[in-house]
């Protein structure tokens, strides 16, 4: 693929991601985040299985921001229960645990955020079919 090619390619796939995210609720929204987020993880262990050093460090990277800049900034400490104070906890274990991958190119380490995005992404998904849920996020948006 030449230079210009790619250009209008990543050009096209941001315009599509843009547009996915202006039209999506917040709840898609999060849904978007725990996607960004694995999608960096599967990237950061591609690359330290290919001894790509510099595009590990930049996946991580991201799938860190991803984590801390999105996913534990999007909580709601406002509620009575503990959900949110535990979810980040949590997410700040993660990112304990990818620098930790990164540092020691540890893949177990990552595989580890992988099943606990994993896992708590598809909590979230479900949560996504309530009806109070929907309605809640049509009073946002």
């Amino acid at each position: 693929m030449s230079f210009a090619s790619r250009n209008s390619a990543q050009a096209y796939a941001r315009v599509g991601v843009e547009t996915g995210v202006n039209a999506a609720s917040p709840h898609q929204l999060i849904l978007m985040l725990f996607d960004g987020a694995l999608l960096a993880i599967a990237k950061a262990d591609a690359s330290m299985r290919q001894g790509a050093i510099i595009e590990k460090s930049q996946a991580i990277s991201r799938a860190t921001d991803i984590i801390s800049s999105g996913l534990r900034a999007s909580l709601d400490f406002s509620g009575s229960d503990d959900l949110a104070p535990r979810l980040a906890s949590l997410y700040d274990y993660m990112v304990l645990r990818l620098i930790h991958a990164n540092v020691k190119n540890d893949t177990g380490a990552l595989h580890e955020v992988n099943g606990l995005l994993t896992e708590i992404r598809g909590a979230w998904e479900e949560i996504g079919d309530d009806p109070a849920v929907v309605s809640a996020n049509k009073a946002i948006a």
